[in-house]
């Protein structure tokens, strides 16, 4: 017969021989466990590698192609006025597309009571401007309206665009109108001398920036303005028409404020048109 100590000598040996053959097979399944995720790894980084290589080499046409989408275009950030500022005077007619061609040459066309009156606008200059006054004139937003403003001491400017300045006589808020948004000024004259020369066409605004609508002036002889106007282009013809309507004369009406008044020779657009782009 063995003896108790015995015995328990070969528990103690059958415990051992079992813990290690459990360790055994925990560092099997570890081992197997890492090999599969090593090999995922591997796929995944393979994978990886071959989207990499694959827009590596298609990048350049992807790129081009976004830049192709991009190019002659510009981000115009017009600013609708919010409803409860709007007045009456105000004419809504819908907001421009941001997006806005910076490409080509159109010729803006005022036909009026008077004659044509011809403007060439720059794209590349003024995108944002040329795209509003091709928006509104889309919308009949000018026609049938009058040039409520003539200034002939000091800057010679007749200033037109208010869409409520229409029908007989005149009214205390004309040249308070405009659509519903804004704008930033584009293609100031910082560097010309003087800033706005006989036979420009130029965006009116307020004293604050970011505040060009629809109302324009056309300079029939060169005015000190500051700077702080857009130059949306230059005459190309009627400005015969501009200069007759000066002799005239105004009525002071503005004379306290702004300066000058309503021309006494009345001057209605009966319709403004924007070309296509040429070029």
């Amino acid at each position: 017969m063995t003896s108790t100590r015995e015995r328990q000598r070969a528990a103690a040996r059958a415990r051992l021989e079992k813990e290690m053959a459990e360790r055994g097979a925990r560092a099997r399944k570890r081992r197997q466990t890492q090999a599969i995720v090593g090999a995922s790894l591997a796929l995944l980084l393979v994978v990886a590698g071959t989207v990499w290589l694959a827009t590596s080499l298609g990048g350049d046409d992807d790129a081009a192609g976004t830049d192709t989408a991009a190019q002659g275009l510009a981000q115009c950030p017009y600013v609708e006025i919010p409803a409860d500022q709007r007045t009456k005077e105000i004419k809504d007619v819908g907001v421009p597309s941001n997006q806005q061609s910076t490409t080509g040459v159109q010729t803006l066309t005022l036909d009026t009571n008077l004659g044509p009156i011809t403007a060439k606008v720059d794209r590349a200059l003024v995108p944002c401007t040329a795209g509003s006054f091709t928006h509104l004139a889309e919308k009949n937003f000018f026609d049938n309206t009058k040039c409520h403003r003539l200034v002939t001491e000091g800057i010679k400017v007749l200033q037109c665009g208010d869409p409520s300045a229409t029908g007989k006589g005149w009214r205390e808020t004309d040249g308070t109108g405009g659509p519903s948004y804004r704008m930033a000024e584009e293609n100031l004259p910082t560097d010309k001398r003087p800033p706005y020369p006989e036979g420009v066409i130029a965006m009116a605004k307020s004293q604050q920036p970011g505040s060009t609508g629809s109302q324009f002036f056309i300079v029939y002889g060169d005015s000190p303005l500051p700077p702080d106007y857009t130059v949306l282009g230059t005459i190309t013809g009627g400005l015969d028409i501009v200069k007759d309507v000066a002799k005239a004369g105004d009525d002071g009406a503005f004379g306290q404020q702004a300066g000058g008044g309503h021309p006494k020779k009345e001057i209605v657009i009966k319709k403004l048109t924007m070309s296509a782009p040429q070029g």
